[in-house]
């Protein structure tokens, strides 16, 4: 597994999402995905199941040094008087005594950010917290935080698929020296009726999922998070650093962005969004 560096953090480039999964659900497939190789497992205080995580972490006898945990704040525990009790929360749950990256889940809170980037800040100084970072903001939501912050962030997480063209917030994470976390690589299914990805996956001998993966894991600074409810594509998904997409077909996959391809947009929680009618220049 390849790691991405930013600041000092080095993050596994793919991760295993547990967005909507059940315990169950969690209990059947996280054995499964630590036995595949995954090694970085993203969750979330309002995904419900991150006890099930630290259960499946605990008892799967991998050192829990070797297996990198990401979480996430809810909105409501924004405030400076609740938002230290909602990580002791996370630790008890997940059963370690330090997470490896903790993110602001969505920006839509009327928590002054100075104090949510305050909370992130002293989760840290406290060790009970190695990196932190933010999810969904846009560029300007996440320049302030950037310089609201004494300890570097070092993502920030995003939609992010081959119909969705970020180039524009993608620049700025880049600058700000962090990296760039996919979620929703698979725009909920639509890439595996593509023709364009179809016949770069039979030229390549792979399935859609892994050239969605590789195209956005070869993209630099950019963990992808990948999730299934099928094992046996577990082993698959993991498999996507044993060839390389030539530039041809990188661009191709760019080139199937298109207007109005946003899937996540939560009212009340999601920023004004930056554009994604932009194309940076090779």
């Amino acid at each position: 597994m390849l790691n991405v560096q930013a600041g000092d953090a080095l993050i596994p480039a793919l991760g295993y999402g547990t967005y909507g999964m059940s315990d169950g659900e969690i209990h059947r497939l996280r054995p499964e995905a630590l036995r595949a190789g995954f090694r970085h497992i993203d969750t979330a205080q309002v995904y419900g199941n991150e006890a099930s995580v630290g259960q499946c972490v605990a008892a799967s006898g991998i050192p829990r040094a070797e297996v990198f945990i990401t979480t996430k704040v809810w909105v409501s525990n924004y405030s400076s008087q609740r938002f230290g009790a909602s990580v002791d929360e996370s630790l008890r749950k997940l059963k370690t005594n330090y997470i490896d990256l903790l993110l602001l889940h969505w920006p839509g809170s009327d928590i002054p950010l100075p104090e949510q980037v305050a909370g992130l800040n002293a989760v840290v100084k406290s060790g009970k917290v190695r990196h932190i970072g933010v999810s969904n903001f846009n560029r300007k939501l996440m320049e302030a935080a950037t310089q609201l912050s004494q300890i570097p962030l070092v993502t920030n997480q995003f939609e992010y698929h081959p119909y969705l063209d970020q180039s524009l917030l993608i620049e700025r994470t880049r600058k700000a020296g962090m990296a760039v976390t996919a979620y929703c690589g698979m725009a909920v299914g639509r890439v595996f009726a593509d023709d364009t990805l179809k016949e770069i996956a039979a030229k390549y001998d792979k399935t859609v999922a892994q050239i969605v993966l590789r195209w956005l894991v070869q993209q630099e600074g950019t963990v992808a998070l990948s999730r299934t409810s099928h094992a046996e594509r577990l082993a698959q998904n993991i498999a996507v650093f044993d060839f390389e997409l030539s530039g041809t077909d990188m661009a191709a996959i760019q080139a199937l962005a298109r207007p109005n391809s946003r899937i996540v947009d939560p009212r009340g929680l999601a920023p004004v969004w930056d554009s994604t009618e932009h194309r940076s220049k090779p």
